[in-house]
């Protein structure tokens, strides 16, 4: 899977979770499935944990830490959800 089709995994929206990275249709965050990974959870227990994700959610973190370490700039769609009035 290319990287734009994994980073197209990941969403970020002010009104959710403070406009942190997330996995696109939940509140999981970037960050927590990175701090997963960096603390010697396998992809496989992180899926167990969270089963509502797929592989390819995971490995869409690793793809956006990845982007973000090279210093890179990567437009992600910012979702906002419908304010009614």
């Amino acid at each position: 899977m290319a990287n734009d089709d994994l980073l197209s995994r990941i969403s970020i929206d002010p009104n959710i979770c403070f406009g942190k990275p997330c996995i696109r249709g939940h509140r999981i965050w970037v960050s927590l499935i990175l701090d997963y990974l960096a603390g010697g959870m396998t992809i496989d227990e992180i899926l167990e944990a969270y089963p509502s994700i797929e592989r390819e959610d995971v490995l869409a973190c690793i793809a956006y830490g990845a982007e973000m370490a090279r210093g890179g700039w990567m437009e992600i769609p910012l979702n906002r959800a419908k304010e009614t009035i």
